[in-house]
């Protein structure tokens, strides 16, 4: 860059301008697997004091900023900012109405819009499409219209509508991972759908991994593997659900490399799921894994207690359209069935047909103990029982081979604060105890300790594996 030049630069004044250049120049500095998580996702925004803002997805992405590149951010952007103005952070949610930046900068900010951080389609999902199903496997009803959000999938459900809007493909692949029975087929079908829809000319097409699998393997008994190349290289966007199914399997592994790579090289979407991020399929191929990573990785998380509520709402409402019961559930009837029914959400959906197929019609006249009579073994657990927080502290000590004293002690080591955490966080999803009470009830511990515990395990349940299966099987210990 000349001089000239380069002073020219660090004088813009247009906030798109300047984020371009700011976030080129980050993007070097801190690698792209973060940047593509991050700030890839993320827009500058200015709220309705001029205040230039950069909206995130979700409240994680925010806070992964403010730690980890909001100072550097600053200092590229006065850098190049003619105006010498500063970018705050914020999440998506937080965001009232908002304007573009360039629309401030530009004087033309008189009737703020609503923040757009992703584009989003606003065209309902196909009802019919034959291209969509030429691999068997979408379900009509997993569409965009029918997935619930919350905040454990919040930026995986982003992604997924730029990935359908056939957005520029800066991130391909792209890899949704998490726990079995959170969403990760909805989005995919949802994405196969909506995608068709806007694109009826284009070839897409959705397959387990397991279908590859049997497929390739009749290809080759029957030789005709060529068939089965042109098949798929032929796509413009091609959804993979379950990939760990591959591993072991090193001639599927190598067709699955060679399609990816032709696939990636033509241009042509690649959308991926697994129950573990790419470097934790330990069965698959190192080359095949590092391929799987080389996009972006988007976690679903598990979700909260919010969550599974909306989900079981919106159950019934679709079974409510079809004729299947009549009216809502009460409250307190659904918060018992979600409380009863701590797996996946496909349990969840599980009892909530249950439910409705046992009631019908009077459904909104049940009461819990009528559910609980009417459905019996179905909930999980039998009878509902009071969780305390002892019992907390002693499963929890038993599984990670501790002494419920060693909770209550004042021991900061890794192997103690860890289990300390989970179980403060179980007690604040299982009890009624408030945070100064269960600080109180692990060693007189202060409530900031709790809340940064509880924040802690939320945290760290969407990034760590092990953690997440160390919640769910310690939630079933309690409600079994």
């Amino acid at each position: 860059m000349t001089m000239a030049g380069g002073a020219q630069m660090a004088g813009m004044t247009d906030p798109d301008r300047i984020w371009t250049e700011a976030a080129g120049r980050l993007r070097s500095e801190i690698g792209e697997g973060a940047f593509s998580s991050y700030i890839a996702p993320s827009a500058v925004r200015a709220d309705s004091a001029g205040q230039l803002i950069l909206v995130t997805p979700t409240a994680y992405a925010r806070d992964w900023v403010r730690k980890n590149a909001l100072r550097r951010m600053n200092e590229l952007w006065l850098g190049l900012d003619g105006l010498a103005r500063h970018l705050e952070v914020r999440c998506r949610a937080e965001m009232g109405s908002v304007a573009p930046a360039s629309q401030v900068a530009a004087g033309r900010a008189e009737a703020p819009v609503a923040t757009n951080v992703v584009p989003m389609a606003t065209v309902g999902p196909v009802a019919d499409g034959a291209r969509a199903v030429r691999a068997a496997g979408l379900q009509e009803r997993l569409n965009f219209d029918s997935f619930v959000e919350g905040q454990g999938n919040a930026f995986a459900l982003a992604i997924a509508r730029q990935a359908a809007c056939w957005a520029d493909g800066h991130f391909n692949p792209i890899f949704f991972c998490g726990p079995y029975g959170y969403g990760k087929t909805h989005l995919l079908n949802a994405i196969a759908w909506e995608a068709q829809r806007l694109r009826p000319d284009a070839k897409v097409v959705y397959l387990t991994a397991e279908r590859f699998l049997s497929t390739f393997v009749r290809a080759m008994q029957d030789r005709s593997t060529a068939a089965f190349k042109e098949s798929l290289r032929g796509a413009d966007m091609l959804l993979i659900d379950d990939v760990q199914f591959v591993g072991g399997k090193a001639s599927t592994q190598e067709e699955l490399l060679s399609t990816l790579t032709a696939l990636i090289e033509d241009g042509k979407r690649i959308i991926l799921s697994a129950d573990r991020p790419p470097m934790a399929l330990t069965e698959v191929e190192p080359r095949l894994r590092s391929h799987l990573a080389s996009g972006l990785t988007c976690p679903v998380e598990p979700a909260d207690r919010a969550l599974k509520l909306a989900v079981a709402r919106s159950r019934i409402a679709a079974l409510a359209n079809l004729g299947v019961v009549s009216g809502e559930a009460r409250p307190d009837v659904l918060e018992h069935l979600v409380d009863r029914t701590p797996g996946s959400m496909r349990e969840l959906e599980g009892a909530v047909n249950t439910l409705a197929a046992v009631a019908g019609a009077r459904l909104s006249a049940l009461t819990v103990d009528e559910t609980q009579t009417l459905l019996g073994s179905a909930l999980r657990g039998g009878p509902e029982r009071r969780i305390t927080v002892d019992e907390i502290q002693k499963t929890v000590a038993e599984h990670f081979t501790l002494k419920q004293a060693d909770l209550l002690s004042e021991r900061r080591t890794r192997a103690v604060a860890r289990p300390r955490q989970i179980a403060m966080w179980l007690c604040k999803q299982h009890t009624t105890r408030s945070y100064p009470d269960i600080g109180r009830r692990f060693g007189g511990r202060d409530h900031t300790t709790v809340l940064h515990g509880v924040r802690k395990i939320e945290e760290l349940m969407a990034l760590d594996d092990q953690i997440a299966r160390d919640v769910e099987a310690l939630t079933r210990k309690l409600r079994g």
